[in-house]
């Protein structure tokens, strides 16, 4: 009896144990980037007219670094889906050294990006790496899901969000509860790892509240029609500015030389450095400043620099900024409207997001577990609105549409 049930289940048992070294492994390495990053980003805003200048210098050492070395890792969150996609082979273990080196070089000399496009990367490559020594049958993109709830949990500490994101990014309309267990395992104990050794959380607790009426209501459905627009143009415009580089300036070098320069003049013109890196500053001045240390343009400027700089060749990640993007301009709209500012830059963060990566559930589980349960039903109406008005846009150009959603 016992031999039957270990033979019924023997794969979900193997899953279960990858799962949790995905998740230790993936957990460990996350917060090494986080922490380090952490310190480079502060060692920037110290010196940062020293450094802002050799960005495009930089960059020709980032494309050097991957021409050299990378074959195929280049392609980053792409082969991610390829390999999920059964598009691509395999994910090299050189991703993981790379996307981290090039990502921390290109926030300590002032590029506008940010780091979770490192952090799937890292989960998806270990998990693809460790698949390989198994003989598990039909589980790559279980693994490749594994290891992205892995990575994203890891690194911003919201596993129940990781583990929708990963189920349901791949292809819109679709999630992949084949990948369930092992994904919630790895993303707990993710979390779990990259806590305990001491890599902090973001966490706001709200104190302002609404009625939940017919005019908020409505308020926040104007908001966040405007919230699904500005994430659906962030991945349009994001997509068609790299087709337009490649297609002008074809010579990788000469296009991140250039595109470089470009931006190091504007970081230094533009409030001197304010928007370079990840945003994080104009999340904090969102939530625990007052509503008159953000500029009514934050959120255009970061919106227009994070573009520019990842379409050039930089690496790192849209999220975190598209959460800049997303407070700030949060606290605008809530400012006009009449409803407390701190509670629409949160639906801003999450909602913004919801709109550039065309997913509706982790939005919301990113709100709630960085703001707090209680909120739910706000971020709840705000995420799903935004995710209707997105346009069908992502981030990621090689997520798949169910035909269901084209038709929305």
């Amino acid at each position: 009896m016992l031999q039957k049930i270990f033979e019924q289940y023997r794969d979900s048992f193997l899953l279960a144990i990858i799962a949790v070294i995905i998740g230790v492994i993936t957990g460990a390495i996350d917060c090494l980037f986080g922490k380090i990053l952490i310190n480079i980003s502060t060692f920037r805003d110290a010196n940062f007219i020293k450094l802002i200048f050799l960005l495009p210098f930089l960059g020709l050492f980032i494309i050097f670094l991957y021409k050299k070395y990378g074959k195929n890792s280049i392609k980053g969150m792409s082969l991610v889906f390829g390999v999920a996609h059964n598009e691509e082979d395999s994910i090299p273990l050189r991703l993981v050294p790379l996307v981290i080196i090039s990502t921390w070089l290109t926030h300590l000399f002032g590029g506008s990006a940010g780091r979770e496009g490192v952090a799937v990367q890292i989960g998806a490559t270990i998990a693809d790496n460790l698949g390989k020594l198994t003989k598990i049958k039909d589980s790559k993109k279980i693994l490749i899901v594994t290891g992205m709830a892995a990575g994203f949990s890891g690194l911003f500490h919201t596993p129940i969000a990781a583990i929708f994101f990963a189920l349901e990014v791949l292809v819109v309309g679709s999630l992949e509860y084949n990948a369930l267990l092992p994904a919630v395992i790895a993303s707990f104990v993710s979390n779990y790892t990259s806590s305990q050794l001491g890599l902090e959380k973001f966490h706001v607790i709200l104190k302002t509240h609404l009625v939940f009426n017919i005019e908020t209501i409505i308020k926040i459905s104007i908001i966040s029609i405007l919230f699904g627009i500005v994430g659906g143009l962030f991945a349009h415009i994001l997509n068609h500015t790299k087709q337009f580089l490649t297609k002008k300036l074809p010579n990788p070098y000469m296009k991140i030389a250039i595109i470089g320069a470009i931006l190091s003049i504007t970081l230094v013109t533009i409030h001197f450095g304010r928007y370079s890196g990840l945003g994080t500053n104009l999340i904090n001045d969102s939530f625990l400043k007052s509503s008159d240390h953000i500029y009514v343009y934050d959120w255009l400027f970061k919106f227009v620099l994070t573009i520019v700089t990842l379409a050039a060749g930089f690496q790192g990640g849209e999220v975190t900024p598209l959460f800049a993007i997303g407070s700030s301009l949060g606290v605008i709209l809530g400012s006009l409207l009449g409803l407390p500012c701190t509670l629409v830059a949160a639906l801003g963060y999450s909602s913004v997001f919801a709109g550039a990566t065309n997913t509706f559930i982790a939005p919301i589980f990113i709100g709630v577990e960085v703001f707090g349960y209680e909120n739910l039903p706000y971020f709840f109406l705000s995420c799903s609105i935004a995710y209707l008005f997105s346009g069908n846009k992502s981030i990621y150009t090689s997520q798949k549409v169910l035909e269901s959603r084209k038709e929305l």
